[in-house]
């Protein structure tokens, strides 16, 4: 095997791995983001517990954690899917079970969008329409990104992208989804927070 790939490989799993909603949370308001609001390192919670602008950073910063990992594969094997896939693969990985916080982290969504941004540009633009249009039908980010889990690898297929592009844009779509089944019981249940709610920590201080 090629050393690169074994290099790509470890790079991409700890890039995915980095918990910049954790990181950003500590900083911000000297607290661990998985002890507030959902529990969830990822930006939605971010937003919802430390502020908008925390949420907006987590979500770019978790995107580049894709997005980044399949350059760097496609410059070194630009004609190798496979490196690609799972260089990309490895990213969400990460994300997902990341090493750093004992291997529980994210949904996996913004890097997910970062790794299909690199490996599937068009269907992923209509993913993200998809999520905005769900986040504002409904106001709950969850939806949205249910939503885009599930149609991006059907956009795919529409456009005839690689099947093996496509497969592992039903893969990742997948596991989001089961990250999810949490957040649908609450949407049953009526006990989903809403995309309005803001930050919980922001209003706690206006008040004191």
């Amino acid at each position: 095997m090629d050393p690169k790939i074994l290099w790509l490989g470890a790079v991409s799993y700890l890039a995915g791995g980095i918990p910049t909603g954790y990181l950003l949370a500590k900083k911000l308001k000297g607290i661990d983001i998985r002890e507030h609001g959902s529990g969830n390192p990822g930006s939605a919670n971010v937003y919802r517990v430390v502020g908008k602008g925390a949420g907006a950073a987590t979500l770019f910063v978790d995107a580049l954690k894709g997005f980044f990992p399949v350059l760097l594969a496609r410059h070194y094997f630009p004609e190798d899917y496979r490196v690609q896939i799972g260089c990309g693969a490895l990213a969400i990985i990460g994300h997902v079970w990341t090493i750093f916080l004992g291997f529980r982290g994210g949904k996996g969504v913004a890097t997910s969008a970062g790794v299909f941004l690199a490996l599937l540009p068009k269907p992923m633009l209509g993913a993200i329409l998809t999520f905005v249009i769900g986040v504002a039908l409904t106001g709950h980010i969850s939806v949205g990104s249910m939503a885009a889990a599930a149609l991006c690898p059907v956009f795919a297929w529409f456009l005839h992208e690689p099947w093996p592009l496509t497969l592992m844009s039903a893969g990742a779509g997948a596991l989001i989804l089961i990250k999810h089944i949490p957040n649908f019981r609450r949407i049953v249940l009526g006990k989903e927070l809403n995309f309005q709610h803001g930050s919980h920590l922001e209003k706690n201080e206006k008040t004191q």
